[in-house]
Order: structure tokens, then C-alpha cells, then sequence
């Protein structure tokens, strides 16, 4: 395992070239979450990206090749250190065809080699969005510490290197500074989409709006707003798949 981690971050530096009471900060880790109808067509939400960014944390993001055998994972995520104020967010990620590769998270606390959390997650059953929340695992990030986190398919258990890995960089920020300085929306809602994505919260803002999705899959407001914010970040195949899928049962 830790060898492994050290060849996933080794491979990462070369291809890159590399809150407020306690009641508010459980209203930050417990949202709002809107459960209405379709709606009609509401702006679209910016992303403004923080103003001290470190460039190229993605690991992963095209769906070029998607025609061969291999599924192509993607993190959803800016290619810089992307912000939240969740002790527990939600990660989302794009899955493009079933597979029967086994899937394994892992969670980099950058200030070590050894990974805070490594393990297998279901294998989804359908193509498209996928999530992973972190309160499921019992992991809980520590303010203004950068975190690594891949999905990685395994082709070849005694051969890791050939493994399909997709990933990001996220920072939780300080509860207080968030909510007072920065003003972060707690709530989940559209209207919080478009605030926490232009205060440069993507994690929240992403996260909120594809539940938001699966709270409202036939509206296609949702759909385009998500859309959007893919295309922000340079996600173009993952958004023209998005848009695709307006009318089909997947997220």
C-alpha cells in the first residue's frame, strides 16, 4: 500500500511538473438540500477560481479513447487546489462506461507518503456522475491542509502501474474565515450554487448541484448549469455528455 502511494504521488509530480458555533459548523456538514420540480431556466453559476491557486493538480480529465475497451475516469474538479468548507465533502467523479474493474479510493494528507485512507468502493453500475462522501468512510479533513484523493481502476492487481487513475487536490477552509471573511452559502440550494461557485468553493458548489440533480433528474436547468461549470474548468467531453443525457435516467 504504501508503495503504492508513493508511485501514485511520484507519477502525480512528474506529470505536473511538478468556521462560528458549533451549531453553524454542523449546519455547514448537514445542507439544506431544495427538493423541488423543474424549474425554469435560472443563470448560469461562474466559478471564479481563489486568488492564490497552485495550477495543475488534476491528475486525469480527458475522454479521449473512450472508444476502446478501458472506461476513462475523471475528476471533477479545476486542474488547482480546489476549496470547500465541509469537514466531510463530497467528491464527485465521471465514470464513461461500465466496467468490471475493482475501483479503489485513496485519501494524501500532503504532508505525508502514507495515505490517510486507501481501500476498495463499489463499482458503479451505470456510466456517468459519480460521488464519493467522505462521512461514509469516517474521514474528516483538517482546515488549510491540501489533500490529494484518486479513483483508481485496477487492470492489473500485480501491476499497479497499469492502473487508470483520476484525481484532484482539495483544501478545507477555515470554518470562521470561510463563513464570516468569505461568506460561504451553507444551504443547498441554486442560489447557493451560484455564490459558493463565485466565491470559489467548487467542491460545495459541485456537490450541491448534482444533488440537486438526483433530487430533480428531469430538469434540465440543472443539467445545463452543471454543464457550465464543467466547461469552466476545461471538462468539455464531460459536459457534452452531461447535456446528452438531459432526457436519459442517468445522473
Amino acid at each position: 500500500m504504501r508503495s503504492l502511494t508513493i508511485a501514485l504521488l511520484s507519477g502525480m509530480l512528474l506529470s505536473m511538473g511538478l468556521c462560528v458555533s458549533a451549531t453553524n459548523q454542523a449546519m455547514a456538514e448537514q445542507p439544506t438540500l431544495s427538493k423541488s420540480g423543474p424549474t425554469e431556466d435560472a443563470p448560469l453559476p461562474l466559478y471564479q477560481p481563489p486568488k492564490k491557486i497552485t495550477p495543475r493538480a488534476r491528475v486525469g480529465g480527458g475522454l479521449r479513447g473512450t472508444d476502446g475497451s478501458d472506461p476513462v475516469l475523471v475528476a471533477l474538479v479545476p486542474d488547482h487546489v480546489g476549496l470547500t468548507i465541509k469537514k466531510t465533502p463530497i467528491l464527485n467523479w465521471f465514470l464513461s462506461k461500465p466496467t468490471t474493474y475493482p475501483l479503489t479510493f485513496t485519501l494524501l494528507d500532503i504532508r505525508s507518503v502514507t495515505p490517510v485512507h486507501e481501500g476498495p468502493i463499489p463499482t458503479p453500475v451505470h456510466a456517468g456522475i459519480q460521488s464519493i462522501n467522505l462521512k461514509d468512510w469516517d474521514l474528516a479533513l483538517e482546515p488549510e491542509v491540501q489533500y490529494r484523493w484518486y479513483i483508481s481502476a485496477v487492470r492489473n492487481p500485480d501491476s499497479r502501474s497499469q492502473d487508470i487513475v483520476a484525481g484532484g487536490v482539495i483544501e478545507r477552509c477555515e470554518f470562521n474565515t470561510c463563513l464570516v471573511e468569505m461568506q460561504v452559502d451553507l444551504s443547498c440550494d441554486q442560489q447557493s450554487v451560484r455564490r459558493n461557485a463565485l466565491s470559489g468553493f467548487w467542491y460545495d458548489a459541485m456537490a450541491c448541484l448534482c444533488e440537486l440533480i438526483d433530487a430533480n433528474p428531469s430538469d434540465q436547468s440543472l443539467r445545463r448549469q452543471r454543464a457550465s461549470l464543467l466547461n469552466q474548468i476545461g471538462l468539455s467531453g464531460v459536459a457534452e455528455w452531461d447535456l446528452r443525457s438531459i432526457q436519459a435516467p442517468a445522473k
